[in-house]
């Protein structure tokens, strides 16, 4: 413990701006990729040709790996290797495979008898969506939502593999002082401190804006 206190007095600052990066590039392609999700979630729940194409090419890109497509995004797009833009790309690619799929899942987990109860009551379409349906796949969006921000988490420590910010740094920094384990030590704690708080947050966002389910639960 000594060693590690010793390393954070020395090597604080660094410690806190691998921290920061590391949230903002794991929690902003989520979040890109959350916004993104709800209208094609929708499309893929109401067009079955849609939903083919969609969830087949959502296979595809998760199937594809972390490393070899932060490589291959540079030259797709024009940027450097080491702009951080790729790696906010990826993880929102990755992140809207999985949150179309449990958006279109969550929808259609929607009992029907509910949906025609609120058209008969004057919904109009669009209302219904926004009041009726997406609350009530709220649940299941929030699932996805919830390993795709724990897995961007866990994914963004790849990217310090080709030199971009990020708890990452750590890991490599200890293995190129010969396994020094201080900083991989402090890199895994902020990692799994990140990825609990961020999913705990989800759930008391959950609880907060879907509280009929707790009360199915009891």
């Amino acid at each position: 413990m000594s060693e590690i206190w010793n390393y954070l007095e020395t090597n604080g600052s660094s410690v806190l701006t691998a921290l920061v990066q590391h949230i903002w590039l794991a929690l902003l392609p989520v979040a890109i990729a959350f916004v993104l999700a709800l209208p094609l979630g929708a499309l893929v729940h109401r067009y079955l040709p849609v939903r083919h194409v969609a969830l087949t090419t959502g296979s595809v890109v998760y199937t594809v790996p972390s490393l070899a497509l932060l490589l291959l995004l540079p030259g797709v797009l024009g940027t450097s290797v080491l702009d951080p833009t790729n790696v906010v790309i990826a993880l929102t690619l990755y992140s809207l495979a999985l949150l179309v799929r449990t958006t279109a899942d969550g929808l259609d987990a929607v009992d029907t008898t509910v949906l025609q109860a609120a058209t008969a009551m004057g919904y109009r379409p669009l209302r219904r969506w926004f009041t009726v349906q997406l609350p009530l796949a709220m649940p299941v969006v929030l699932t996805g939502l919830r390993v795709a921000t724990v897995a961007n988490v866990s994914m963004v420590s790849v990217a310090a593999l080709i030199g971009i910010g990020g708890l990452g740094q750590l890991f490599t920094r200890g293995f190129q002082l010969g396994f020094y384990l201080p900083p991989i030590v402090i890199g895994l704690v902020l990692s799994v401190a990140l990825a609990v708080v961020a999913d705990v947050l989800i759930v008391a966002v959950q609880r907060g804006i879907t509280p009929w389910a707790r009360a199915g639960g009891r």
